[in-house]
């Protein structure tokens, strides 16, 4: 480890896991019932654990042997009690432990340095390359896509605790600290009732005011203070998205009416912002010439914001005319005076028009065409016959329809809201503005039929053809969706009505590609590869058709979901691959671990802008794979394919991942609006969705998505005299690198003796040992590629807050295969317990702090 390195592991220790160890210790003084023997005991279990898992012990036995040896309960009543106040205190854990890191992270990361925009400052005045960046920034943009997805188990009230928490321990304040600890004993940790679409909303709201909104600011400030000539007047380089309210795939909460009350919350929330920094500037500016101007537009914010059916009468130019009239008015008469101040409020009404974040629709194409048969069967607008046409027919007789189709008439809320929520995005673009709401995401995109269908939903609700102000956009996730993407394009492009449709978006087609699905389908290599391949194709096909398109990746927290080093994946990407804009979801923990905090979120950002515009300035030809790399990945990408085939076909496959882990308890979890499966009935792979699938490998510690088939991949490599090239092809290729680096992330949260018992079952043994295998290949491997002694040995910062965070955990994962083995006795037997209730309630309170523990997921 080299001298900076250990540097920054003393400052994280300083910072984070000595502090931890004080604060833990203000735990005794928790409003809890036996809080103190509750402590002790827990420190006494952790130990246990530690000494029973070395020596092969099964969860069960190590409860039984702990409750026996340390405890004097002897009822089943008094036993529960104890566990339960166990995950209390662990919960509480994992929350300051979070405080902590978001307290520490200005200390334990260099906000100059590589990665950030003043490193980028220096780079370009160093290469003289100001010309290149200009030319680079006037099209390019980061976009942020907030979504609900469920992989965040706090309630609200427990973020605004943690934020403030992290104030207090930034100044040290143990006074606060100690009271902010006894909140959190008085607060609770799970929720009775299931979020409503509109309360997840109102939650990622709470991001935007009191982290983007001031992040984003700076980050524009600075860069128009460094390079007033190279960033674009209208062209915001920082962008956000917002799925809450929006994706309707596969949720039946939300509806049209969510969907304009999300809308219009935005814009309230935005008008709040600015009124709130209009007050303040107010306070600074009391100078002739400005104050006045100032005051009216104070009033006119007010007005929209609190005066009961005041019309919304204000726009964006609205508020932008009169600062750009103060701003003028402080250079000609008083100095440039605060200028700063003005400066940095008109960037964020730039960035945040009247709309805060773009408001995406989402729906799966197979709702879709079952609104469209619907109405050629209750309708005149289509022939009666549509179901039976071919795809070419069906595609020129949707160009055709020139009816307005009253929603009312379908006879089916799911059907209705597909027309109305067609509607509500005119009515939102009116309001908000026209990137209040402008893109539509079809969800199984597997055609060019699927998205000509919905250009003709919208036809069919009422928009005129020459004034479409959507983006349609295709989502393809699965492997072979990836495999068809170029041909559906290909489609689409040659048709004469989608390509003037596109010329009047500016020639711009945005492409979602998805992780999630893609990683269940095909393993963790085969997804990964996939996409870029998909990307290489999808640049070329635009190119050919003169066409710029935009990817937006679908990515989620784990790097089983596409997350992990999410800035290096971008650095990696070559000249071969469209990079005009960086577009990507964050969702879950994500959102809080990544971009929780201002400085958090600034740092962020900014590693993700670096990444776009240096890849464009200096490395595009550094990154680019060689044909013999490609084939090299694809051969690899084949065999990690058949491995992990082998292991999804088995037939007790999913069983054991239901046997196993809390899977069915996520739908009950009341963590999400969102149902844990597309459709009703048995459990199967494809309507399984991938945060509850991803989710239950990981508090299983076996994070399978994450790594599965990569070892035997790498073993097929070597056995065919291969070896060499793949050690290159690391030494070369960041693109590869990154990729195996986030698999070391998903193996280093792994810890198979959790479920070891499970290796001589009778009917899952085999499925254990597959994966246990499978773990242990990958490891030898990946250390061979890297010349470490250990996982993630060259991040140990990373690793040590990952090491710690699982000592937090390992009661919580403990007691709840405990829990999960109480309640399969109870169902194998086949007999009445009034106690099973307890230990489902048991499995999920678990669910809660493990999943938060894994915050660094990310």
């Amino acid at each position: 480890m080299d001298g900076s390195a250990n540097s920054i592991l003393q400052t994280y220790d300083k910072h984070v896991g000595l502090k931890f160890q004080l604060y833990n210790s203000l735990f005794t003084s928790l409003p809890f019932h036996r809080v103190e023997k509750t402590g002790v005991l827990l420190s006494i279990f952790l130990l246990h654990c530690e000494e029973g898992f070395a020596k092969e012990q099964s969860p069960t036995e190590i409860i039984n042997s702990f409750l026996q040896q340390y405890t004097p309960y002897r009822t089943e009543q008094e036993q529960t009690d104890l566990l339960f106040r166990f995950v209390q205190y662990a919960e509480r854990q994992v929350v300051l432990f979070d405080a902590l890191e978001d307290a520490a992270f200005r200390d334990i990361h260099d906000m100059a340095g590589i990665g950030t925009l003043k490193h980028l400052d220096a780079e370009v005045v160093q290469t003289r390359t100001q010309e290149q960046l200009k030319e680079k920034l006037q099209d390019f943009a980061v976009r942020l896509v907030l979504t609900a997805h469920p992989t965040q188990f706090y309630p609200s009230e427990v973020l605004g605790i943690i934020n403030d928490l992290s104030k207090a321990l930034l100044s040290d304040n143990t006074s606060q600290v100690n009271g902010y600890l006894r909140q959190l004993g008085k607060t609770p940790f799970f929720k009775n009732e299931k979020p409503t679409p509109y309360d997840e909303a109102v939650s990622l709201i709470w991001y935007l005011e009191n982290v983007f909104y001031q992040a984003a600011g700076k980050i524009m400030t600075y860069l128009k203070t460094q390079f007033p000539d190279a960033v674009p007047e209208q062209q915001p380089l920082i962008r956000f998205g917002f799925w809450p309210g929006g994706d309707r795939d596969g949720n039946p909460f939300v509806n049209a009416q969510i969907t304009r009350n999300v809308a219009e919350a935005l814009r309230g929330s935005v008008i709040k912002c600015y009124y709130r920094d209009v007050r303040t500037l107010k306070r600074r500016l009391t100078f002739k010439g400005v104050y006045h101007v100032l005051a009216a537009l104070e009033e006119k914010l007010y007005n929209n914001l609190f005066i009961p059916g005041h019309k919304a009468d204000i726009t964006k130019e609205d508020i932008l005319a009169p600062l750009h009239q103060i701003k003028q008015t402080l250079i000609n008469d008083h100095g440039g005076l605060f200028l700063d101040l003005l400066e940095n409020l008109l960037r964020k009404v730039e960035l945040f028009g009247l709309y805060f974040a773009s408001l995406d629709i989402r729906q799966d194409s197979s709702v879709h065409t079952e609104a469209l048969e619907c109405i050629a069967e209750k309708t005149e607008a289509l022939p009666k016959n549509y179901a039976q046409l071919t795809a070419e027919e069906k595609i020129e007789v949707l160009l055709k329809t020139t009816t307005t189709v009253d929603p009312a008439v379908l006879g089916n809320e799911l059907l209705q809201d597909t027309l109305e929520s067609m509607v509500s995005m005119k009515s939102i673009q009116d309001i908000n503005g026209p990137d209040g709401c402008h893109r539509y995401i079809i969800s199984h995109s597997t055609s060019a039929l699927d998205i000509m269908e919905v250009y003709g939903l919208f036809l069919l609700s009422g928009w005129q053809k020459n004034e479409i102000s959507v983006d349609i956009v295709p989502l393809f996730e699965t492997i072979d969706d990836l495999k068809n993407a170029r041909d559906v394009m290909e489609a689409l492009y040659r048709n004469e009505v989608y390509r003037t449709h596109l010329q009047k978006r500016g020639n711009i087609q945005t492409i979602m590609l998805g992780f999630s699905d893609g990683t269940k389908d095909g393993g963790y290599l085969m997804a990964n590869w996939s996409i870029y391949k998909a990307k290489e194709e999808l640049t070329y096909l635009a190119k050919q058709h003169d066409i710029q398109v935009v990817f937006f990746d679908g990515r989620g927290g784990p790097p089983a979901r596409g997350g992990g080093r999410t800035h290096q994946f971008y650095a990696s990407m070559g000249s071969n691959i469209a990079s005009k804009e960086i577009q990507l979801t964050i969702q879950g923990q994500t959102i809080s671990s990544n971009f929780g905090t201002i400085d958090a979120a600034q740092y962020n950002m900014e590693q993700l802008m670096h990444a776009g515009i240096r890849n464009a300035l200096f490395t595009a030809r550094e990154t680019t794979l060689t044909k013999d790399e490609e084939n090299l990945i694809q051969l690899l990408s084949d065999e990690s394919y058949g491995a992990y085939n082998t292991l999804k076909n088995h037939p007790n496959f999913l069983e054991y991942l239901n046997y196993a882990s809390p899977l069915r308890y996520y739908a009950e979890a009341n963590i999400g609006s969102r149902p844990s499966k597309r459709k009703p009935g048995k459990l199967n792979l494809n309507d399984l969705r991938a945060v509850p699938y991803v989710g239950s490998w990981s508090q299983l510690k076996q994070n399978l998505p994450g790594y599965y088939g990569v070892g035997t991949a790498l073993e097929k490599m070597e056995a065919a005299g291969q070896w060499e090239a793949v050690e290159k092809l690391y030494r070369r290729s960041l693109f590869f690198k990154t990729l195996l680096d986030n698999c070391e992330m998903a193996m280093t949260k792994c810890f198979f003796p959790l479920t070891a018992f499970l290796a001589k079952h009778p009917k899952y043994g085999e499925l254990w040992n597959m994966i246990h295998d499978e773990f242990e290949r990958t490891k030898r491997y990946v250390l061979r590629l890297s010349g470490a002694t250990q996982l993630m040995e060259d991040k140990p910062v990373n690793q040590l807050s990952i090491q710690m965070r699982q000592r937090i955990e390992l009661p919580l994962l403990t007691i709840q295969q405990y829990a999960l083995t109480k309640i399969r006795e109870v169902e194998e037997q086949q007999r009445e317990d009034g106690n099973k209730k307890t230990f489902e309630k048991m499995v999920m309170r678990c669910s809660f702090g493990i999943i938060n523990a894994e915050r660094n997921s990310a």
